[in-house]
């Protein structure tokens, strides 16, 4: 008789592992490196990206807001700058970043090479198909996780230790504790499967957007339609005669949850199913039209907020708090979908109001070698759908890997890295702190 205990094999000691392969981990890993560590980036699936890749979540989001250029007119700034830019003109250079402001779609084959050849060129080693399933914690801090691979359970240390994986899953199973979606219930943002139809008419499509928006309105409230989203939600590609669909919505599901997830997949489908026969059927630019794709993950917004030493508001966003210890900022608009229905919330930022975000957000209370970085930092549910966006989580990875770098440079844990300091390299690094 063989019991389920399977005991991790060794596989020696990092400066640093980062968990999670998506932007936030990307960016986390390779400022580790570029600053000498030796560093390891674990990721469960079998491509670097996150969710543009796995969730196919595209473009990335708006990051400029216009400021004044000391001349008595205005100019634009980027908010997020260091690896994000140095990623976007990457993109750029591969011919398939459309518009010199970097808020733009992209192709996500290009970005999985991208990302490989920069963790190449900067030493990191990769580890693909590997999913988190145990750490080890002694006091205040994390000194092994432990993965699942086809080659069996294996463990690596390390000297700092950086959860990226979007969910806090890291920091959850490490028993730092956390808030789920919203206070009042702990609903979170609804989750979406992304899709793409192709062989559309594209132009015709975008001309009859104003009417596939009302009669899809007109047979929801008829009951015909099934998918609780108040419109459809369309963005354009890269390839020719394709375009993306960001219009599913799954809500009431937990996405900490395995079997609330595994059925949230199964009605997004039904619902891709459902939008792509509605188009199909009623609208020209589509008769020829196939259903190209889905996204091999449904996408999550919202999870697992950590308890850090600072938790970010939504006052102090709409206030434009610059934090002492502010090591990214933000403007994006604070982007609620409803988690319990229909409907979509937003306060847009005026022209040149910013927030900056406190290295604090990435520390949790309870351990001092942990950093969190991309969506899970510490954050309300309302504070936290602004932050979320992908070009604020590659800073937010950039400044957790530099904080790595730091505290091996000067001997000390993450959680005593002088801020002050941090903001000064990540500065030299091209970041913009505020």
């Amino acid at each position: 008789m063989q019991d389920f205990a399977i005991r991790p094999t060794s596989c020696g000691k990092y400066d640093l592992v980062v968990v999670g392969g998506g932007q936030a981990g990307c960016a986390a890993a390779l400022a580790g490196a570029r600053g000498g560590l030796k560093v390891l980036l674990i990721e469960a699936a079998g491509a670097l990206g996150g969710s543009a890749v796995n969730c196919l979540v595209n473009p990335f989001m708006p990051d400029v807001t216009k400021v004044p250029d000391g001349n008595g007119g205005v100019k634009n700034l980027h908010l997020s700058q260091g690896m994000y830019l140095e990623f976007a003109k990457a993109l750029d250079e591969e011919g398939i970043y459309s518009r010199p402001n970097p808020s733009a779609t992209f192709h996500e084959e290009s970005l999985k090479v991208i990302l490989d050849r920069k963790m190449a060129e900067a030493g990191v080693k990769v580890l693909f198909h590997a999913t988190l399933c145990g750490v080890k914690t002694e006091g205040r801090f994390v000194k092994a996780v432990a993965v699942a691979t086809v080659g069996g359970v294996l463990s690596f240390e390390a000297d700092t230790v950086i959860d990226a994986t979007g969910d806090a899953t890291l920091a959850a199973f490490a028993g730092v504790p956390f808030q789920l979606g919203r206070a009042s219930d702990s609903l979170c943002q609804p989750m979406t499967l992304c899709f793409r139809i192709c062989n559309i008419d594209v132009d015709a499509a975008w001309r009859a957007h104003g009417e596939i928006n009302a009669l899809y309105k007109k047979l929801q409230a008829e009951g015909k339609i099934k998918n609780p989203r108040e419109n459809v939600l369309v963005f354009p590609t890269k390839l020719p005669g394709v375009m993306h669909f960001n219009t599913t919505r799954v809500i009431k599901h937990n996405p900490t949850d395995a079997f609330s997830v595994s059925e949230a997949e199964a009605i997004a489908r039904e619902q891709v199913v459902e939008m792509f026969n509605f188009l199909k059927t009623n609208f020209a630019a589509f008769k020829d039209a196939a259903l190209a794709s889905t996204a091999p993950s449904i996408g999550v917004r919202e999870s697992r907020m950590i308890e850090a030493r600072h938790v970010l508001t939504q006052e102090e966003l709409i206030a434009g708090t610059h934090f002492d210890d502010g090591i990214a900022a933000g403007n994006y608009d604070i982007d609620i979908h409803s988690p319990d229905g229909s409907g979509t919330s937003h306060y847009y930022f005026p022209a040149g109001v910013y927030y900056t975000i406190p290295y604090r957000c990435l520390l949790p209370k309870n351990l001092d070698n942990l950093l969190v970085a991309g969506r899970s930092i510490g954050a309300t549910h309302e504070a936290q759908a602004s932050v979320r966006i992908m070009p604020i989580c590659i800073c937010l990875g950039e400044a957790a890997g530099t904080a790595a770098v730091l505290a091996h440079e000067t001997g000390v844990a993450p959680a005593d890295v002088d801020a002050s300091v941090l903001r000064e390299r990540l500065r030299a690094n091209g970041a913009f702190v505020g």
